[in-house]
């Protein structure tokens, strides 16, 4: 049995949200007080994770990324990612982290062949990081960044386009893929508890960011496209690594998805852009076997929708949660 919905894509990745918490308060993530989180009871267990990492992967889901909030203030969480080392289904575990709780965790990432780690660094300037995050922990983060250049674990770099805040600085990200074999990956702001919450002089869209950088080079060279590539990736020449783009926003990324997501309180969403089609926390917390998780994931996908507007316009509301709770 595979998971595929009625447009023939085959669903492989999951994206696995371990906690609603984060030690940050990144302005276009979640107001400076933070968000309303729920109880720890509200929240997937890590026995109640794993099962269903294991049943998905049972209908063809290899690819795990694992995201929060910020999953290492989640306690043991590393205990949870050598469990799921054992399954043998999976090809690729993921991380997405802010990178300030992380750096004496590396060496054990290594050991578990985690295969690669995102780590989300908006600014190269420490007064901006702390005006951006509303924390003073750049120079941790930077720490953790050099460390995991170092380190045999895949890198890239996340860093969300801000009107105002950093888009001086698209190039110094260019750069640091000259001598290092890291993915910069530049992803259009979203409107998740952001867009509203400041004044957004321009809109800084694919366009704009590929625009920018090619007055700034005189070759940029555009690699092929991997199927269910969440960005389109550039390479500047006799450069070490590359550069992305992530047109989160614009979605011209849907065609071929491959993704599900799982929010940390079991919601199940086919897009970033739905409400959540069903609690899965519930389901098994009412006694659900492995067979009947099958069957709802394969009737679920089935009705994924063809891309993030059809999604979005199916709501009930508009789309206005943290990216803290959805699983940044």
């Amino acid at each position: 049995m595979q998971l595929t919905d009625k447009f023939g894509r085959k669903i492989s990745y999951l994206r696995l949200a371990v906690t609603d918490r984060c030690n940050l308060r990144c302005q276009y993530c979640m107001p400076a007080h933070g968000i309303d989180i729920v109880d720890r009871k509200e929240l997937l267990s890590y026995k109640e994770m794993y099962r269903i990492t294991r049943v998905l992967s049972e209908l063809g889901v290899n690819k795990v990324r694992l995201t929060g909030g910020e999953p290492f203030v989640r306690r043991d969480f590393v205990k949870f990612l050598e469990s799921l080392s054992f399954n043998d289904k999976l090809k690729e575990i993921n991380i997405t982290t802010n990178g300030a709780l992380i750096s004496n965790h590396i060496e054990k990432l290594e050991e578990l062949n985690i295969n690669a780690v995102n780590l989300s660094m908006d600014t190269l300037q420490r007064e901006k990081f702390a005006q951006i995050t509303r924390r003073d922990v750049f120079v941790n983060v930077y720490d953790t960044f050099e460390k995991l250049v170092e380190s045999n674990l895949k890198l890239k770099l996340n860093i969300v386009v801000q009107s105002g805040f950093n888009t001086d600085e698209i190039i110094d990200f260019v750069e640091l893929s000259k001598d290092k074999n890291i993915a910069i990956r530049f992803i259009e702001e979203m409107p998740f508890n952001g867009k509203g919450q400041r004044k957004i002089d321009e809109e800084w869209n694919f366009n704009k960011i590929i625009n920018h950088i090619k007055n700034q080079y005189s070759v940029v060279e555009t690699l092929q496209q991997k199927k269910s590539s969440t960005s389109k990736n550039f390479k500047i020449p006799g450069y070490l690594g590359t550069f992305g783009i992530i047109p989160a926003f614009t979605r011209t990324i849907c065609g071929d998805c491959n993704r599900i997501r799982i929010t940390a309180t079991g919601m199940f969403k086919n897009c970033l852009f739905d409400g959540g089609v069903f609690n899965v926390r519930d389901f098994i917390r009412n006694g659900a076997s492995d067979n009947d998780l099958k069957a709802l994931f394969i009737k679920t996908v089935h009705k994924k929708p063809e891309n993030g507007f059809v999604a979005e316009a199916s709501r009930d509301n508009d789309v206005s949660e943290s990216m803290s709770t959805i699983g940044g």
